[in-house]
C-alpha cells in the first residue's frame, strides 16, 4: 500500500501531480522584472561605476517596459549632485565612492525618474571602484550599492576582486540581488 492513498505516482501526494518543475535557472534580472510585475512596481536606475550595464540587463528581460522607467549613468561626480540630488557637502567630504552617496543616488533616481509627480518605487544605485587605479586612494574594488523603496532605503558595502570588467560584473549580479531581498 502506498504512503498517500489514493494517489498514483509511488507515494507522492497528489498536489504534487500538478506542480510545474522548471529545469532552467531563472536569472536574477527575469527574477526581478517578473517580480516587479507581480507588484504593479516600477524601478529607477543611477549608475556609475556599471555605467548602465545594470539597466542593460533588466531590459534585456521581455517585458521590462512594463517596469523599467530608465536610469542616469552619472558618471561624473558633478553629475551625481545636479541631475541625482546627491548632497554636496557629502561628495565634498567623502567623494563619490561612499555608502551614502550611493543610497542618495538611489532615492534621487525614484524621484527624477518617476512618473505624473510620484517617484518610482524602487532606486538601485552604484558607486565605486573597478580600477586598474584609485583615484582617491580607496581600494579597487570597493562597492557601494543602495536599494531605496518606499519602505525605507539600504546600501552594501563590497570589496570586490578581479579586474574591471569582473569587479563590474559582479556589481550587477549583486545589485539585482540586493533589490529582490529588498522585495
Amino acid at each position: 500500500m502506498n504512503e498517500y492513498p489514493g494517489d498514483d505516482l509511488g507515494g507522492l501526494p497528489d498536489d504534487l501531480e500538478s506542480t510545474i518543475v522548471s529545469t532552467r535557472c531563472v536569472p536574477d534580472a527575469e527574477r526581478l522584472v517578473a517580480r516587479l510585475g507581480e507588484l504593479g512596481w516600477s524601478i529607477a536606475i543611477a549608475e556609475s561605476l556599471t555605467g548602465g550595464l545594470v539597466a542593460a540587463a533588466l531590459v534585456a528581460v521581455p517585458g521590462a517596459s512594463e517596469v523599467v522607467r530608465g536610469g542616469v549613468v552619472a558618471y561624473a561626480t558633478d553629475v551625481k549632485e545636479s541631475v541625482l540630488g546627491v548632497d554636496a557637502a557629502l561628495l565634498d567630504a567623502h567623494g563619490a565612492v561612499h555608502p551614502r552617496v550611493a543610497r542618495q543616488m538611489a532615492d534621487g533616481a525614484r524621484r527624477v525618474l518617476g512618473h505624473e509627480g510620484r517617484p518610482a518605487q524602487v532606486g538601485v544605485a552604484t558607486t565605486g571602484i573597478a580600477g586598474p587605479d584609485s583615484p582617491d586612494g580607496q581600494p579597487v574594488g570597493t562597492v557601494h550599492i543602495a536599494v531605496s523603496t518606499p519602505l525605507g532605503s539600504r546600501a552594501e558595502s563590497l570589496l570586490l576582486g578581479g579586474d574591471r570588467e569582473a569587479i563590474r560584473t559582479a556589481t550587477v549580479a549583486r545589485a539585482l540581488r540586493l533589490v529582490l531581498d529588498a522585495l
